[in-house]
C-alpha cells in the first residue's frame, strides 16, 4: 500500500479514537485503556507523575514492538500515538461538560473508540500502551486481538478500581467490552475476499 494512503487512513483512525476518548469517555473520567490505569494506580500508591508512567510504559512496549512486530509497525504506532494525543489535546479544553448522560456517552464512545482501534490493528499499527501487547499476542500466539486487549485492560482496570475507587470498574469494563468487540469485527472483516468477489462479478459483465 502506498505510504501516503496508509498514513492518511491511520491518521483518520487515530483521530477517530482521540475524538471518542476526549468527547465521550474522558468527560465522565472513564479510563480508556491499561496504560492509563497503570498511571492512576502508581500515582495513587507512590505519587508517581502520570507523564512518567505513561512514557515508561509506552517506551517499553514500543521496544517490544520493534522486536516482535518490526520497525515499521513501531514507527506507525508512534505516528498514531502522536495523532491521537494531538486530537485529545485539541478537543479536551473545549469539553466543559459531558455531551449526554454517562450510559449514552459510554456506549457511543466505546463503539467509536472500537472502530478507530480496529482500523489501526487491521493496518498493523496501534494506539500505543497495552494495544501493542495485544497486537504482539495476536501475532505470536494467534489470539484474538480484541479478547487479548479486553483481558489485559480489564485486569488492570479492576486492580485500579480496587485500590483507588471501585466505581470506575463498571464503566471502564463496559467500555473495554464494547470497544474490543467492535475491534474484533473490523479486524476479522474479509476485505480482500469481498474485493475479489466484486471484481469477479464485474469481470463477468465485461
Amino acid at each position: 500500500m502506498n505510504i501516503l494512503i496508509k498514513s492518511i487512513i491511520l491518521g483518520i483512525a487515530a483521530t477517530i479514537q482521540g475524538v471518542a476518548m476526549a468527547t465521550f469517555l474522558f468527560p465522565h473520567f472513564i479510563p480508556s485503556g491499561g496504560a492509563a490505569s497503570v498511571g492512576v494506580l502508581l500515582n495513587y500508591i507512590i505519587n508517581l507523575p502520570f507523564a512518567i508512567t505513561l512514557w515508561v510504559v509506552n517506551a517499553s512496549l514500543l521496544l517490544a514492538a520493534v522486536k516482535w512486530l518490526g520497525k515499521s509497525s513501531a514507527l506507525w504506532t508512534m505516528y498514531c500515538v502522536s495523532v491521537t494525543s494531538a486530537t485529545i489535546n485539541f478537543i479536551s479544553p473545549l469539553m466543559k461538560n459531558p455531551i449526554s448522560n454517562v450510559m449514552l456517552d459510554l456506549t457511543f464512545g466505546s463503539v467509536v473508540f472500537g472502530i478507530g482501534l480496529g482500523i489501526l490493528f487491521r493496518m498493523g499499527a496501534s494506539s500505543g500502551g497495552m494495544d501493542i501487547l495485544a497486537l504482539i499476542l495476536s501475532k505470536t500466539k494467534g489470539l484474538s486481538p480484541g479478547k487479548a486487549l479486553f483481558w489485559i485492560n480489564g485486569s488492570l482496570v479492576v486492580l485500579t478500581g480496587i485500590v483507588v475507587d471501585w466505581k470506575i470498574i463498571l464503566y471502564a469494563l463496559v467500555c473495554q467490552y464494547i470497544g474490543t468487540r467492535v475491534l474484533d469485527q473490523i479486524y476479522k472483516f474479509p476485505i480482500k475476499s469481498r474485493y475479489f468477489e466484486v471484481k469477479k462479478i464485474m469481470n463477468h459483465f465485461d
